[in-house]
């Protein structure tokens, strides 16, 4: 997984094809909960390019996207957000990967929420 450096560097990738952004910190234990099976996920959904976004070098950033609790992954396609999974729990091997299956598998944006776009967000009252 690439490093984020800089924020040209993030308007640049994600009007690339498909790009997830792990949002993190050295600091913070769950981030690090699931580094052991992360080579695998990037491995399963190797048609996404992940990068590694520093919350703490980043977070003027992280509040340009809403992105309060960590580790939180936002996926782009094209420049145009096509899901984010947050949730206040750990993040676990098998929800993480039911969450790209589906970011994989959307072809249609029709949230009318804030963004305006399908959000696939795995969240406590929605598990």
């Amino acid at each position: 997984m690439q490093n984020l450096t800089s924020l040209e560097q993030f308007e640049q990738l994600k009007e690339e094809e498909k790009v997830v952004f792990k949002f993190t910190a050295d600091w913070c234990p769950d981030c690090h909960f699931i580094d052991p099976f992360m080579g695998e996920i990037e491995d399963k959904f190797s048609s996404f390019t992940f990068v590694s976004v520093n919350r703490d070098e980043f977070i003027d950033l992280c509040g340009h996207l809403d992105v309060y609790g960590i580790p939180s992954f936002i996926v782009f396609e094209n420049g145009v957000e096509k899901g984010r999974f947050v949730s206040k729990d750990r993040k676990q091997e098998k929800k993480l990967n039911h969450f790209f299956k589906r970011c994989k598998t959307f072809k249609r944006f029709t949230h009318g929420g804030p963004f305006n776009f399908f959000q696939p967000i795995v969240t406590p009252w929605r598990n």
